[in-house]
């Protein structure tokens, strides 16, 4: 994993919260945060994964900032307000929360079963309301920004991913109703949507030097994307720079949505 090496001063002294902390884009958002001086409460449902990436951040990383870890089973609406609570009594306040915990499920649409298809909106979508629901309440009109992971699922078709594919866009579509209700309360909501990212979700491009080549090709900068190009995504949005910007899904792919 590249570390992301994008900086924004005005974010130093911040704290958010990120779902799904314990590895990939996660564990990106993490220390990326932290490299420009956001104290980080990490969650994860695996917490001893969540507890060793933490330190190992802390350890690299952590000078000015530092990431606390924390489990959270994020179809559980109570296991947010945790977190946030977390956050407001280790760091005094919460600016920022990443709702990038999902998962990733195959099944064709003939044998996508009810509980396959609740279990991925359960996690997928309804731990993105419930993280906006408890930063919103932990905010508490003090403004901030919230970043939804969607994909470009969102907007592709790719057989046996029906679920996850139908879960992403509705992502996608929230982040616009949440940004609509919570710009009133200075809340900004926006979406990145990544596509083939190199981590441990996409070990399948991998399996042969001729998958891997067959799907650079379907990438017109031939290359796969990286936890930290996603990452620095992230931050952009949060920062200043973005202060304008709400409802947006922000798409990285290399250009992939388009091949």
């Amino acid at each position: 994993m590249t570390a992301s090496e994008a900086k924004y001063p005005e974010l130093a002294g911040r704290a958010a919260v990120v779902t799904g902390a314990g590895r990939g884009l996660g564990e990106a958002h993490a220390r990326a945060l932290v490299r420009n001086r956001v104290n980080v409460v990490a969650g994860d449902i695996d917490l001893r994964l969540v507890t060793e990436t933490a330190r190992r951040i802390n350890a690299e990383e952590g000078s000015a900032a530092s990431v606390v870890p924390a489990r959270i089973d994020v179809a559980s609406r109570e296991d947010h307000d945790v977190l946030a609570e977390l956050a407001c009594r280790r760091f005094g306040r919460l600016d920022h929360w990443i709702n990038n915990a999902g998962i990733f499920p195959e099944a064709g649409v003939r044998s996508i079963t009810p509980e396959q298809f609740g279990t991925t909106f359960g996690i997928n979508v309804n731990g993105v309301l419930f993280g906006a629901q408890a930063a919103v309440a932990a905010m508490d009109g003090s403004g901030g920004s919230l970043v939804n992971m969607a994909s470009i699922a969102a907007f592709t078709v790719r057989r046996e991913r029906a679920s996850y594919g139908a879960s992403k866009a509705a992502v996608e579509h929230l982040t616009r109703f949440l940004a609509v209700e919570l710009g009133p309360a200075g809340i900004r909501v926006n979406a990145i949507a990544p596509g083939i990212i190199d981590t441990q979700m996409a070990a399948w491009i991998h399996e042969s030097p001729e998958v891997f080549e067959a799907t650079m090709e379907t990438i017109p900068l031939r290359r796969p994307g990286t936890a930290a190009d996603v990452a620095d995504a992230m931050l952009f949005l949060i920062s200043d720079a973005a202060s304008f910007i709400t409802g947006h899904t922000l798409v990285v792919d290399g250009g992939g949505r388009y091949c």
